[in-house]
């Protein structure tokens, strides 16, 4: 099957970014894709001092907006992540919508972007954002999808939950910087992707060098082998590539890493 990622460009106008991503949505249908990914915060500028301004609820203005291309279009649609308010909390949320337009999965990000490097990036999405609470998965006619938003690929433990659970593709939308980018977007990747057999897709923001903060881009997709099969640039683009779960059964057949696990030594589970 083919799946799109839709590397946008966004701006401080919410009701550009959300007409510009449906536009593209409909480009990938037309260009037969089945499965398209939006990127981290495709509504909003990303930045603690935004998320409050932009937050909505869900269901609300973007996710109704989504609901309805994904219905138009006719595909499963990861709709990148937006932030939400809920209760009085915010959350950097993604909603996957079927083709019949119904929510299949509503993914809160799990493991909030901390980080302090001295001299290159300090930021602190916790200053604002809440975590989510569970592990989110949705079924299409193709395969299981995991999901994780941005930082949340950085734990391995997740992505073997979600291998375990029978998933064979992983979507992080992800917005990336210019420190850590060129570090370790590819790296975890392809990490990830060898670790669990797994096709592994990362869908980014364009690069907007006058933003507050500035995305690495370069939206990539890793096959189970560990191979980069697309990327991008830093530009607003449209990915493409084509899922062969063909191959991905003959790499598990020709290193069965999934049955050889010592379950007698060791394990990975969800707590709740």
């Amino acid at each position: 099957f083919r799946l799109a990622l839709i590397q946008l460009h966004v701006s401080a106008v919410k009701s550009e970014n959300l007409q510009r991503a449906c536009g593209l949505v409909r480009e990938a249908s037309a260009k037969g894709a089945k499965v398209v990914a939006l990127p981290e915060c495709f509504n909003s500028p990303y930045g603690t001092q935004y998320f409050k301004e932009y937050a909505e609820k869900i269901p609300g203005e973007s996710t109704q907006k989504l609901s309805e291309v994904a219905k138009e279009c006719a595909v499963y649609l990861v709709g990148g992540s937006i932030p939400e308010e809920d209760g009085g909390k915010l959350y950097n949320t993604c909603t996957v919508f079927g083709p019949d337009g119904a929510m299949l999965a509503k993914h809160r990000k799990v493991h909030l972007f901390d980080i302090n490097v001295p001299g290159k990036i300090q930021f602190k999405e916790s200053e604002t954002l809440s975590p989510g609470n569970t592990l989110s998965m949705f079924d299409t006619p193709y395969c299981k999808v995991g999901l994780g938003i941005c930082y949340d690929i950085r734990f391995a433990e997740m992505a073997q939950i979600y291998g375990q659970k029978g998933c064979q593709l992983l979507i992080y939308p992800g917005a990336f910087n210019l420190t850590t980018g060129p570090a370790h977007w590819e790296l975890l990747q392809r990490g990830r992707a060898v670790d669990n057999q797994v096709y592994v897709a990362a869908v980014s923001p364009a690069r907007d060098e006058k933003a507050s903060y500035v995305a690495w881009g370069h939206s990539t997709v890793v096959n189970p082998w560990g191979e980069v099969i697309a990327k991008a640039g830093a530009e607003e683009t449209v990915v493409y590539t084509d899922i062969d779960l063909k191959k991905l059964a003959e790499i598990r057949q020709q290193i069965p890493i999934l049955s050889q696990k010592r379950c007698d030594l060791y394990g990975v589970e969800v707590k709740k």
